[in-house]
């Protein structure tokens, strides 16, 4: 007699310790994006920001890529296009060391790219400029 025969396995999978294993990681996923606390950011809204100054070289970028430079103020400069950055940042390095009081300020269109206006920011920057602004309406 064998006692084995009559026995039948069940060949089943047992679900309940995958069930586990994916509530403890909906958990630990739900937990960890309120554990990092993303930095606030409190953009000034255009009717509050304070008065441009009286004198200033303005930047304009427009949306399909074309700048121009100039001086707004005592020293009316009307802004001419430049063919391409190269040739913008030469004309500012000069205006910023004829004028280096004078603040800039970058009017970027409403439709012109976000990295266009950042880069012009950090390239002023690099050039010793500490006073950029932006422009708006």
């Amino acid at each position: 007699m064998r006692g084995g025969r009559g026995r039948k396995f069940k060949s089943e999978i047992n679900v309940v310790p995958y069930i586990d294993v994916m509530l403890v990681l909906l958990i630990i996923f739900m937990v960890m994006p309120s554990s990092n606390n993303p930095s606030v950011v409190n953009l000034p809204n255009a009717e509050r920001s304070a008065k441009p100054p009286d004198d200033y070289i303005q930047i304009v970028l427009k949306p399909n890529g074309s700048l121009s430079i100039g001086v707004i103020g005592k020293e009316q400069l009307s802004p001419e296009t430049e063919p391409n950055r190269d040739a913008l940042l030469r004309k500012l390095r000069g205006l910023h060391e004829s004028n280096p009081d004078y603040p800039v300020m970058i009017a970027g269109d409403k439709e012109s790219k976000y990295d266009d206006v950042i880069q012009l920011i950090s390239e002023a920057k690099k050039m010793g400029i500490t006073r950029v602004g932006l422009a708006t309406k």
